[in-house]
């Protein structure tokens, strides 16, 4: 028994979409020329076309959210952001207690970046393997980091961060990204009214890995209240074993809180192997330089492609390619 943490670090029921951001709206527009704080630039990132990867398909238009233009450099900016808002408001979170969660590495960075700008300390716990460049990230914003065994994975990260919970309950404000509603709550706000607003209510297919499953499952629910005919499709590592930062093997894995299969209309399994190429592609073909699981959903975005005629097809880009240079990778199918 793993022990239910579904609302464990959480001021809301698991199925209330909560306040979200300020006014229940994505984050506040930055204004041309004047001052901002590093908070108000999370949200409102630019929607990609892809032309020349898409060019095979001359009926469908490809489109990516390129979430690393949030100041963390991913789209777990959003969640983090209102799990700390959320914290704040219900008063589990306060400078006396220090914040803590496992994460694959983009969820603790933008805590840490968020922590840093509020003055709160934070103590993360995270595979051994995750990419040098994370690492150096979150030391550069003076995170406390406990590195997991990486047999392990994100599921070895999780079952320490939750003994480290239950043991030290009011030391700790535990963050609990795969069971905290606020973390789908966040998409359900920002990430798909951005996109209804982005296409003019054009998109048609939505396509997205998991890894939380937040991204999935509070972007898929709110664009289905705005048209139910929009089709979503997850995407995930295709074996328990895999190359795929940051996305999960669901079968194999301890199964979020937050995520909800119904809502997925297909869910494709995603080689490391097809990941990589298509990161490549991305970069050589479009000028994108993008991490592994935006690969893996770039991947899953042209089978779509592939199987119907006309639509209007968004993926999410989760972050850059920066984290991923050490990555050997990148050296394979040099021309």
């Amino acid at each position: 028994m793993q022990g239910d943490f579904s609302n464990f670090g959480t001021g809301f029921a698991k199925d209330d979409p909560g306040p979200g951001f300020p006014s229940g709206a994505p984050a506040a527009p930055r204004q041309p020329g004047g001052a901002v704080d590093v908070i108000s630039l999370i949200g409102n990132t630019p929607l990609l076309r892809l032309g020349r990867i898409a060019r095979a398909h001359p009926g469908v238009e490809i489109y990516a959210k390129a979430e690393w233009a949030n100041p963390g450099g991913s789209v777990k900016d959003r969640p983090a952001l209102n799990i700390i808002r959320g914290a704040e408001r219900s008063g589990r979170l306060c400078h006396s207690k220090t914040l803590i969660d496992s994460t694959s590495g983009n969820t603790g960075i933008a805590y840490a970046m968020i922590a840093a700008a509020r003055g709160y300390r934070v103590k993360l716990f995270v595979p051994e393997n995750v990419s040098v460049e994370r690492k150096r990230i979150l030391q550069a914003y003076g995170a406390d980091v406990v590195y997991t065994n990486p047999m392990e994975g994100s599921d070895g990260a999780l079952r320490e961060v939750r003994a480290l919970a239950r043991e030290n309950f009011g030391q700790y404000f535990y963050a609990n990204q795969y069971d905290n509603p606020a973390n789908w709550q966040a998409h359900y706000q920002t990430t798909a009214p951005e996109i209804w607003q982005q296409t003019a209510g054009r998109v048609t297919h939505f396509v997205c890995g998991l890894g939380t499953g937040g991204t999935f499952t509070g972007t898929s629910r709110r664009l289905k209240e705005l048209n139910p005919a929009i089709r979503c499709i997850s995407a995930q590592p295709d074996a328990a074993f895999h190359g795929l930062e940051g996305l999960k093997h669901m079968p194999s894995s301890i199964q979020p809180g937050i995520y909800d299969p119904t809502l997925a209309d297909e869910n494709f399994g995603i080689s490391t192997e097809e990941a990589y190429a298509a990161t490549r592609r991305l970069a050589r073909e479009e000028g994108l330089l993008t991490g592994i699981s935006s690969g893996a959903a770039v991947a899953a975005a042209l089978r779509v492609a592939g199987r119907i005629e006309r639509g209007v097809i968004v993926t999410v880009f989760s972050d850059r390619g920066d984290k991923y240079l050490s990555e050997r990778f990148w050296d394979e199918g040099r021309q």
